[in-house]
């Protein structure tokens, strides 16, 4: 590793990562006093020049592909699962500094009872100024493009090649992961994804109290993130650093068991860490041992092929840096899972491990140049080149290219239907409806989920026919079944949904 520990001042990148979506999420990290110019020319002692304009441009690019996506398939009723739903809800609750409860999950449910991600109140700024789960995306989106700066000019900076640092930055911003995290809504993990890009760029560059600085906010993402902090930790410690990554793994480690053994349970309405039932208990709810469930995760074939995309899409170069360490607590967790959704190549779990995995690549490519074995050497010098052809060969079949289909910005009757529905409801009213119109109602209703609002007679039901036709064909029958104690009155009915309200 170069040896740049106590090297200053510190590039404007690091300023600049965390200032894109500062924007967005008034997280501001002010460069120092001391920080190159505007233009990002200069470079510490050891580093090649990268100007940081290039990097911009793409990331601003790659925001505009991700938010455009995102709004698409928002304002269209594609909207994947609930999630959007909920975090919608407790950012509105941190905005009218309320207490971050999620009727969706269940009437008064804490959201910190479910998953401990306080980072979300950051985006209450954005949210004062655009009220609307769209800002969610927005933020996603602009968090996402702004590690894939730190991600390239670290590439330019230590393999001193611009077309390498180019290259890299696209082929991470097209990098399945993110694209999959894209495609999937809004989540937590969008706070992570720049934290550790800053993290793995400290670690190789040597800058080992830098690196611990940007790894600890990361137990304020997700419970699982304090394992991770550990892991870096580790790293730190196997780079020579012996106290403080001594220090940053026992603070991780303390960090997770402090909050899924303390904090959750604490807020959580069940009183226990409720996800410890996705490893402790099969998809249909029978116990399960400890042997089962690793021998399961180790004859997956589906987890493994997850790891061989995500290796391969470093051409396997990353396993020549102990950085790719990083991924093996969120791998861990997602092998023992007995949730089907954790383990391969969807929803948003592995938008974490791109930059930690693209970074890693960085570091082998620089570590095989000084290899006694010729063809090593070769290898590292057109790896990023055929990394940054595979992104874009992959991106074929990945969600960003629905942008490039007239159909995808076709709105069909359905649309027109469900904006009917949403219509037919009044603002402030609380409601009671299905996932497809979950986040289209956070901003000014109190909604509720079908699924868990049993205790509860919301002023309207909302009802996706295509959901529940199957269940029954009479709107005010199913609402008579799952709300008992009230009546209710159809008030709009159309292909695809129906209007309810109480009398």
């Amino acid at each position: 590793m170069l040896d740049v520990g106590n090297k200053s001042p510190e590039e404007a990148v690091e300023g600049a990562a965390a200032g894109v979506p500062a924007v967005a999420v008034a997280v501001a990290v002010p460069a120092p006093a001391s920080a190159p110019d505007a233009a990002g020319t200069e470079a510490p002692a050891g580093l090649a020049p990268a100007p940081l304009r290039p990097y911009l441009i793409v990331a601003g690019v790659l925001c505009a592909l991700y938010f455009l996506y995102s709004w698409v398939q928002y304002a269209y009723f594609r909207t994947p699962s609930w999630d959007l739903g909920i975090f919608g809800q407790s950012v509105r609750a941190y905005a009218e500094f309320r207490a971050p409860v999620v009727d969706i999950k269940g009437p008064g449910f804490p959201i910190l009872g479910d998953h401990f991600s306080p980072v979300t109140a950051l985006l209450a700024p954005l949210y004062w100024i655009w009220p609307s789960p769209v800002a969610l995306l927005f933020a996603q989106a602009a968090l996402f493009a702004a590690s894939s700066v730190v991600v390239g000019r670290t590439a330019q900076q230590v393999l001193g090649s611009r077309a390498a640092g180019i290259g890299l930055a696209i082929a991470y911003g097209l990098s399945w992961g993110l694209q999959e995290a894209v495609k999937s809504d809004f989540h937590e993990i969008a706070f992570a994804v720049p934290l550790l890009a800053l993290t793995c760029r400290a670690l190789i560059l040597g800058r080992w109290s830098l690196a611990a600085s940007w790894a600890i906010p990361l137990i304020l993402v997700k419970e699982d993130m304090g394992l991770t902090v550990a892991m870096v930790g580790a790293v730190l410690f196997l780079k020579g650093s012996r106290r403080l990554g001594a220090a940053l793994a026992g603070f991780g480690v303390t960090a997770f068991a402090l909050t899924v053994l303390v904090l959750i349970p604490a807020a959580s309405s069940l009183g226990q860490y409720d996800y410890w039932s996705k490893i402790e208990k099969t998809g249909e709810g029978a116990d399960t041992s400890f042997g089962q469930i690793v021998g399961d995760a180790l004859a997956s074939g589906e987890r493994w092929e997850m790891v061989f995309h995500l290796l391969a899409i470093t051409g396997f170069l990353a396993l020549r840096s102990p950085l790719v360490l990083l991924v093996l607590p969120t791998l861990g967790w997602r092998f023992l899972s007995q949730d089907p959704n954790h383990w391969g190549m969807h929803w948003h779990y592995s938008a974490i491990l791109m930059p930690v995995v693209l970074l890693a690549l960085v570091d082998g490519a620089r570590a095989v140049r000084t290899s006694p074995r010729a063809w090593l050497v070769s290898y590292g010098r057109v790896v990023v080149p055929v990394a940054t052809a595979v992104a874009l060969a992959l991106a074929a079949n990945l969600p960003l290219r629905e942008l490039l289909r007239p159909e995808t910005y076709r709105a069909d009757a359905r649309v027109a239907q469900a904006r009917e529905a949403l219509a037919a409801v009044p603002e402030g009213t609380s409601v009671e409806t299905d996932v497809s119109l979950l986040a289209h109602m956070t901003a000014d209703h109190r909604v509720y989920w079908a699924g868990t609002s049993r205790d509860v007679d919301p002023d309207y039901l909302v009802y996706d026919l295509r959901g529940w036709s199957q269940q029954v064909s009479d709107p005010v029958a199913l609402a008579s079944q799952l709300h008992p104690r009230a009546r209710y009155e159809l008030t709009h009915r159309s292909e695809g949904f129906a209007v309810l309200r109480r009398t």
